[in-house]
């Protein structure tokens, strides 16, 4: 069930991607629209949309390091969430300085982290499971 409801985010991500960062800086930003994104963003995410739900239908080997390279982001990013803004603001816009992020957006990426986390710890413990 996990498995198939990431496939279907990975699908999603991957046919809007402009509608998933429009709903990001939306949730994110205090500036949305603001900050100018670099050209290869969109097509990154439609990448990565692509190969998480490629992953998610195959199972198996693959899709137990995707989880666990999840959870090891989310690790991160629950611990160091004004890493992770500051890497993404550099990451994702041709001019970083110029984005503003909103205070409540740190509580957000923790829970994010932490759902992360969460998820890769299930998936590990189903795994354990089944052996």
């Amino acid at each position: 069930m996990l498995r198939a409801f990431i496939g279907v985010l990975g699908a999603i991500t991957a046919l809007v991607p402009d509608k998933i960062v429009a709903l990001f800086e939306t949730l994110a930003m205090a500036n949305p629209g603001e900050g100018t994104l670099r050209a290869w963003i969109n097509p990154t995410i439609r990448s990565e949309g692509i190969l998480v739900a490629m992953i998610s239908l195959l199972g198996g080997r693959p899709y137990a390091w995707m989880m666990n390279l999840t959870g090891a982001f989310g690790a991160v990013v629950l611990v160091f969430p004004g890493l992770y803004r500051k890497f993404a603001t550099t990451f994702l816009y041709e001019r970083p300085d110029s984005i503003e992020w909103n205070e409540q957006f740190t509580t957000g990426v923790r829970i994010i982290g932490a759902v992360y986390v969460f998820l890769a710890a299930k998936t590990y413990r189903n795994r354990r499971k089944e052996t």
